[in-house]
């Protein structure tokens, strides 16, 4: 609190900020407005609620204060950046953003509040560093309804890709160490938020669709397609980290992508495909780009990564009230939001401070055999 109290100004603010801190780090079942008062010894929840809409201070400020902390306490050159969003179960059409669309969260579509987010994971911990609302274009049409949630004239429509690469481009201009980036089907399909990555030499592992488009010597292949010409001894059984029940045992294959006229020299293109073992119609596929000589155990690595998010999203959900917010302002979202990922990266650094070692990486390569003939060039 000491590190980020200089940007509550006044002393008001800044011991209510405390003590909103304070209640997302206690073990309320729920942490909204009501409940975080009485931690407080607060007779309503008036100074909570002033706090999030009326009082003077910059969340983006504590953002970056937020940025810093990361930086010294988990900041590894291995680093990976994720990009993700997850949905907020809403209530009524005046909570900014709110409309009924899809949340990956639910598996359906719900009338709810989409956040997308920024982590940060690496061998030191794991922490949510970013985070945008995104607003629906007929919310960005809508000009009444803007007012009405405190959204200013310079908030523009931008797509979950879009602002996940402002996000980014924050990460990276602020210098924390970062070698990878990594998000799921929305942000790999997605053309613009690729080549941004490569224009800024930005290595990635990026989900895509089994109908995603992959040039090759022969054209343009589906990814399923190419997966399915893969020889027998492209597929290596590779761990990608470790899960809630131990290693996240799959089978991978990994191919390497001709030069199309996209990848600057020194870097490379790769296809990743994962297969469950269990069920081996069950795949998923990764475009990937990085420096040439990049192992395959590397990719697996970052691809394993990706889960780190969700289980930020599920820690602060359940122990600092991610989405126990009770606002409908678009720029009290944002102080919840911000306050929150204080709060869970204080207990991040905590339990990676304890658990040293406790973050493990995958095996080790099998020898390299005689690569096979293909579309791609397969790693057998």
């Amino acid at each position: 609190m000491a590190r980020v109290a200089p940007r509550f100004g006044r002393v008001e603010p800044r011991r209510q900020a405390r003590s909103y801190l304070l209640g997302l780090l206690s073990p309320l079942a729920d942490k909204n407005g009501w409940t975080l008062a009485e931690a407080a010894g607060d007779r309503t929840p008036d100074r909570m609620q002033r706090l999030l809409n009326r009082a003077q201070w910059d969340a983006d400020a504590l953002r970056d204060d937020l940025y810093d902390f990361a930086a010294e306490h988990v900041g590894d050159p291995d680093g990976v950046l994720i990009v993700d969003e997850t949905g907020f179960l809403k209530k009524g059409v005046k909570s900014a953003g709110v409309q009924r669309q899809y949340s990956g969260t639910a598996g359906r579509v719900e009338n709810c509040q989409l956040g997308v987010f920024l982590a940060y994971s690496s061998p030191r911990g794991r922490v949510l560093l970013d985070r945008e609302l995104y607003l629906p274009r007929t919310w960005c049409d809508d000009l009444a309804r803007r007012r009405e949630a405190g959204i200013g004239d310079a908030v523009r429509f931008a797509t979950k890709p879009a602002l996940g690469l402002q996000m980014l481009a924050r990460a990276v201009d602020g210098g924390l160490p970062a070698k990878w980036v990594t998000g799921d089907e929305a942000y790999g399909k997605d053309g613009k938020f690729r080549l941004w990555l490569q224009q800024r030499r930005i290595s990635y592992v990026l989900a895509v669709a089994s109908n995603q488009k992959i040039p090759t010597e022969r054209g343009s292949a589906r990814a399923d397609a190419l997966a399915a010409a893969a020889p027998a001894l492209a597929w290596k059984r590779r761990s990608c980290g470790d899960g809630v029940k131990g290693p996240r045992v799959y089978d991978w294959a990994v191919a390497t992508l001709p030069d199309t006229g996209t990848a600057e020299h020194g870097r490379t293109r790769w296809l990743l495909v994962r297969r469950n073992i269990a069920k081996p119609n069950e795949l998923a596929y990764y475009l990937c780009y990085g420096p040439d000589g990049t192992s395959d155990e590397e990719l697996i690595r970052v691809a394993g990564t990706r889960w780190a998010i969700e289980e930020c999203f599920q820690t602060s959900k359940h122990e600092t009230g991610l989405d126990h917010y009770q606002v409908r302002r678009y720029d009290a979202w944002y102080r919840h939001i911000t306050l929150v990922m204080v709060a869970h990266a204080f207990l991040a650094v905590t339990a990676a401070t304890a658990e040293k070692g406790a973050l493990q990486g995958i095996g080790t390569a099998s020898s390299p055999s005689p690569s096979a003939r293909s579309d791609v060039s397969w790693h057998t």
